[in-house]
C-alpha cells in the first residue's frame, strides 16, 4: 500500500517542521528500510534521511544536524523533523519504504538509492520563505 505523507507547510527561514508518513500497508516491520527524499524545483530528487527497522539512522551530509528521522512502528508511522529551515529546503518531500530482507540488508549501503524502495508516497510540500 502506498505510504501517505502529511505535515508539509509554509514556514519562515529558521523555522522547524515535522512531516509524517503513514505506511498502513507496512507488514515487514522488523526487516525493513525506509527513507525520506525530496525534490526541489528544477533539481533532481535527493535523499534526505534513512531509517532501518532496528533504529539505525542515516543522513545526507548536507542535512546532518538539521534533520532527525524517527519511527513509531506500532502506528506504522515515520517522522522527519527538520530545523533551521532555509529557502533552499523548499521541496516536495517523499516517503519511500521497502519491506523485504534484502532491503534491510542493503539499507546501510543503499538507503539513498531510490531503486531500493518499492513504495512511494505522493509527497508533502514544504515551502520556506526568507
Amino acid at each position: 500500500v502506498q505510504p501517505v505523507e502529511s505535515g508539509g507547510d509554509s514556514v519562515q527561514a529558521g523555522g522547524a517542521l515535522r512531516v509524517s508518513c503513514v505506511a498502513s500497508g507496512f507488514t515487514a516491520t522488523f526487516r525493513s528500510c525506509m527513507a525520506w527524499f525530496r525534490r526541489s524545483p528544477g533539481k533532481e530528487r535527493e535523499a534526505v534521511a534513512g531509517l532501518r527497522s532496528d533504529g539505525t539512522t542515516y543522513y545526507a551530509d548536507s542535512m546532518k544536524g538539521r534533520v532527525t528521522v524517527s519511527q513509531d512502528y506500532a502506528k506504522k508511522t515515520f517522522f522527519l523533523d527538520m530545523m533551521s529551515l532555509q529557502p533552499e529546503d523548499t521541496a516536495q518531500y517523499y516517503c519511500a519504504t521497502a519491506e523485504d530482507t534484502g532491503a534491510y540488508d542493503y539499507c546501510t549501503d543503499s538507503w539513498f538509492l531510490p531503486a531500493l524502495f518499492g513504495y512511494w508516497g505522493q509527497g508533502t510540500r514544504v515551502n520556506v520563505s526568507s
